[in-house]
Formats: C-alpha cells, structure tokens, sequence
C-alpha cells in the first residue's frame, strides 16, 4: 500500500472551505486536471481519470458535521482517500488531503501523486479565495 498526504493552511472560515471542497458540482475545478467526477446519484459517483479512459464506479460522502469528505474505488479497491478541514481561528483553517493507493501496480509514480495534490489545493485555495472576496470577506 502507498499513501500520500499534503495539507494546506486557509484564510477562510473552515465552513466555506468545507462548502467549496465537498461541492461535487464544482469538483472538477480543483481536482487534479485529469480526473473528473460525475455525481448523478450521490454517493454513488463515476470517475474518469484521464482522456480516454474508462468511467469507474465509486463512493463519495461528505460529511458537513465533521468537515470531512471521503471517497474510493467501488468495485476494484485500487484507492480511496479523505479531504478533511479543521478550523483553526474564525477566519482561519486547514485543509489535509490523503489517498491510500492499496495495489502500488496501479498507483500512479508518487513524484506525480504529490505534486497533483498540492495543485489540487492550490486551485482550491483560489476557489475559496474567490468566493470569500465575492462575499465580502
């Protein structure tokens, strides 16, 4: 099995990061480039990652209560992982993302798992960004 992890500290309240991150809508606009997420019947989703590749069958479940989304694999058990936001002051929060890859011969190369996670959250961080500022926060 190999994991991954990366975190990243907000300036936003760890609700709104929580709305952006868990909007499956919106998913695609910080998710790496090439995975891409229809959520027709939640929790119940399809992923696709990559051009051309096929749609597999998987789970996402977010969790308002707990700041906490997680998601994986339906019917193969290659990956799942968890996106969870803590509050840290009012207007301040963190963000910790992880993926467990449970057969290493269909993980992706960890140099490229890292730096897609930490792109993720940088669109992330911009997405809320964008909204706090449109609220007038």
């Amino acid at each position: 099995m190999s994991e991954y992890e990366a975190s990243r500290a907000f300036a936003a309240p760890a609700e709104l990061v929580f709305d952006e991150a868990a909007d499956p809508s919106s998913m695609d606009e910080w998710l790496p480039h090439d995975v891409h997420l229809e959520s027709a019947d939640p929790p119940d989703v399809t992923v696709t990652h990559g051009a051309g590749a096929e749609r597999e069958r998987a789970l996402m479940r977010a969790e308002r209560d707990q700041l906490r989304v997680e998601w994986g694999t339906r019917d193969t058990d290659e990956y799942a992982g968890w996106l969870q936001v803590t509050g840290i002051e009012p207007d301040h929060s963190e963000v910790i993302v992880h993926l467990s890859f449970f057969d290493p011969a269909h993980a992706p190369p960890g140099p490229k798992i890292e730096e897609a996670l930490d792109q993720s959250l940088d669109r992330l961080a911009e997405k809320v960004r964008h909204r706090s500022e449109s609220a007038g926060g």
